[in-house]
């Protein structure tokens, strides 16, 4: 049995999807971070067979529009004094800014490197966006996320 000790002060990343726990814990720089950090995968969940959790023993500002396109099912608890003092539920953000580059070789986010790409939310229920500049669609998850 694998024991990871309590929180004191800091976050909680929960209900990550199994495997994309290492992408958003390197987006986070937590890899190189001074202070204490863990990323524990293919933790048993009851939601889903399988989940990632990021525990860290800091505060630190997090984007949460990135992590709900990268997985709309992450609950970030925020933890003090080894309780959760606030739960904050992730869902897609409308747009997404400068979280991934177009794919579209065409499109003016790759041909002019100062044009923002910028993507925005058409279907919900799929999770799909719309570049804004050229069209071209994308589903949101980890596959995208992050600056591939």
């Amino acid at each position: 049995m694998l024991n990871v000790d309590t929180i004191k002060n800091g976050i909680v990343i929960d209900h990550i999807r199994a495997g994309s726990g290492w992408r958003i814990f390197q987006w986070l720089g937590l890899d190189k971070a001074p202070f204490c950090a863990a990323l524990i995968m293919n933790v048993s969940s009851k939601k889903s067979e399988k989940k990632d959790i990021i525990k860290i023993e800091n505060v630190m500002n997090i984007d949460y529009s990135v992590l709900g396109f990268i997985d709309p099912n992450i609950c970030v608890n925020i933890i003090q004094n080894e309780k959760i003092i606030r739960k904050v539920n992730m869902e897609l953000p409308e747009r997404v800014q400068n979280v991934f580059r177009c794919k579209n070789p065409r499109c003016i986010t790759i041909t002019e490197h100062y044009v923002t790409p910028s993507f925005l939310l058409v279907d919900k229920k799929n999770a799909i966006y719309r570049c804004e500049y050229c069209d071209a669609l994308y589903q949101a998850g980890a596959e995208y996320a992050l600056g591939d």
